[in-house]
């Protein structure tokens, strides 16, 4: 079924997609596991070969053409990727090489300066919602073993949602963070982060929030979130692997130690001592992944350019056939079936093991994701282990939906 779904062109758009043209065991690919990575369109892929073979130089550093031509090009990238998630003129941008490293930058960063400077300190509380990846809960766990800060989780229920209230009464004046994410990668869930991140900034603490598996949708700039910190990844958004960002307020960024030592990152060095550079530099020490900026760039024109209204509309769609064929099939649970604004299922099937399911689902050219998805606490708390997991993006249709359900039933009836 790849007709046109209001102004979105699926089979043009596919068309963008070569990955997409070929055939696994003798079928037709219906790649599903867009969650942990998109693919990337031939305009993304265009421009990184365009800067491999024009412009690669080293930046920041020569007063050569190519190396002049090559810092132009990554800050053109900083202003374009600014502008696509609306950031204000108090934020910067810092490029890493994605969300778990962005993570890793502002926790550590808290506390790296040592118990004499560091900003983050002994008897203060970090909150960590339950619904976290663990990129956003492992390094708040050191952040609090470093620094003899508390860790909190803010608990979900036993539906996987996290409440207003239960944060209100988590909140003290010794809270300085709060970290939770803009959507749960392993169920889907959408918490109400608008609210949590006013809260917590009302309360006078940091926030921080893991954009990775929303930027690439229908999210408010960030100008119009009390977000001091915003991590996001270019895989999970039709861009290159290893490549993403850390955007935040400049004076929240300047809190952080420096914890990538070494060049364009330093304003003067003598033996015995170093001066650091001013920010965006101070953050960003090492050569960067000048093409992968680039190329995170185009993609973020290239969601522009089909409408990220239309995008979400069309993979709802999507989730809502999913969720309404797996759910009608005999001992299959979806989990979070209420979060209509997710892009992905996740489910449980009574006696059978997720890795057969995905490793029958594989051989009928459909790839999912099975396991803990990086998130085996909320897992764990909700009970039901591992689960297989179905994520969509714009070049996925209804057809491939409705292979996906067939493959699950006959998946169970082979192992029941």
């Amino acid at each position: 079924m790849l007709d046109t779904v209001r102004d979105l062109p699926l089979a043009d758009l596919r068309a963008q997609f070569p990955l997409l043209a070929q055939s696994i065991h003798g079928h037709p690919l219906a790649y599903l596991d867009n969650a942990a990575t998109t693919q990337t369109p031939l305009a993304v892929q265009q421009a990184m070969q365009r800067f491999e073979q024009h412009d690669r130089a080293n930046i920041h550093r020569g007063v050569h053409t190519l190396s002049q031509r090559a810092t132009d090009a990554f800050e053109a990238a900083r202003a374009t990727l600014k502008g696509f998630i609306g950031a204000g003129q108090e934020h910067e941008l810092i490029f890493t090489s994605g969300t778990t490293e962005a993570l890793n930058l502002v926790a550590q960063g808290l506390w790296a300066a040592g118990p004499a400077k560091a900003w983050l300190r002994a008897g203060e509380r970090i909150i960590v919602s339950g619904l976290e990846h663990h990129a956003n809960l492992v390094p708040w766990q050191q952040a609090a073993r470093m620094s003899g800060a508390e860790l909190v989780i803010l608990r979900p229920d036993a539906q996987g949602r996290v409440h207003v209230q239960d944060l209100q009464a988590l909140l003290t004046p010794a809270t300085r963070v709060l970290a939770i994410t803009a959507g749960a990668n392993a169920t889907g869930e959408r918490p109400p982060y608008e609210e949590m991140l006013a809260l917590a900034r009302a309360a006078g603490a940091l926030t921080v929030l893991d954009a990775a598996q929303a930027v690439g949708h229908d999210m408010l700039p960030l100008t119009a979130l009390d977000c001091d910190f915003m991590a996001f990844s270019g895989h999970k958004m039709y861009g290159p692997m290893g490549t993403g960002a850390l955007v935040g307020k400049r004076e929240a960024l300047q809190l952080l130690y420096p914890v990538r030592l070494g060049g364009d990152m330093v304003d003067w060095v003598s033996y015995e001592a170093a001066g650091y550079a001013q920010l965006p530099a101070r953050l960003e020490g090492g050569t960067p992944n000048v093409a992968g900026a680039v190329g995170l760039a185009a993609a973020a024109q290239f969601i522009a350019g089909v409408g990220r209204s239309a995008m979400d509309q069309h993979l709802h769609a999507l989730r809502a056939q999913a969720l309404a064929g797996l759910s009608a099939i005999g001992g299959v649970t979806v989990l979070a079936p209420h979060a209509t604004q997710a892009t992905l299922v996740s489910f449980v099937a009574r006696d059978v093991h997720p890795h057969d399911i995905g490793t029958l689902l594989d051989e009928r050219g459909i790839a999912v994701r099975t396991g803990h998805h990086c998130a085996q606490p909320l897992l764990d708390h909700l009970g039901l282990g591992p689960t297989t997991r179905a994520s969509f993006a714009l070049y996925n249709t209804a057809e491939e939906v409705d292979r996906l359900i067939a493959a699950v039933a006959h998946a169970i009836k082979v192992f029941q």
